[in-house]
């Protein structure tokens, strides 16, 4: 549904206020902007605007973008790099973000979501066990190899 808006500086403030709140990608705010009647003049002007006065700032939300989805809801550089790239961020913010998560953190999350899982789960055969929590932790976006090494070093 179009909304209805007097000018370009009320959307324009809507945007800045959208963008203060939250970290957002250029996606999020085309995609917002697209909800009022603009011509394409005035979106461009609003889009420069909001990069020129760093309100949009795609480094910046790749790196809180995967600090946050990893610290919060513990996902592996495979599930963030595959969200990242689905909002269309650069490869070159995608590396930058990535550095954002210290490996040892990384490393201990992993044995601690292998544990967590291992304790969940009731199944006895030890092969459906370990597909179960492999299958888990390949879901939250961790690394095949070291999802292997960590749980055989665990069970």
């Amino acid at each position: 549904m179009k909304k209805q808006v007097a000018s370009v500086e009320e959307v324009q403030r809507k945007l800045e206020s959208f963008c203060v709140y939250q970290d957002r990608c250029h996606k999020e705010v085309e995609k917002k902007l697209e909800e009022y009647n603009l011509i394409p003049e005035a979106k461009e002007k609003i889009l420069l605007h909001l990069l020129q006065e760093n309100y949009l700032n795609e480094e910046r939300f790749a790196k809180s973008f995967a600090r946050g989805k990893f610290r919060i809801k513990k996902w592996g550089r495979v599930r963030i790099t595959r969200e990242l790239k689905f909002r269309d961020i650069s490869s070159y913010n995608i590396k930058t973000a990535l550095i954002e998560i210290d490996e040892d953190e990384y490393v201990k999350t992993l044995y601690e979501l292998v544990e967590k899982k291992k304790s969940l789960i009731k199944e006895i055969n030890a092969f459906k066990k370990k597909k179960k929590i492999v299958d888990h932790l390949m879901y939250k976006g961790f690394e095949s190899d070291l999802i292997f090494k960590t749980v055989n070093e665990i069970l």
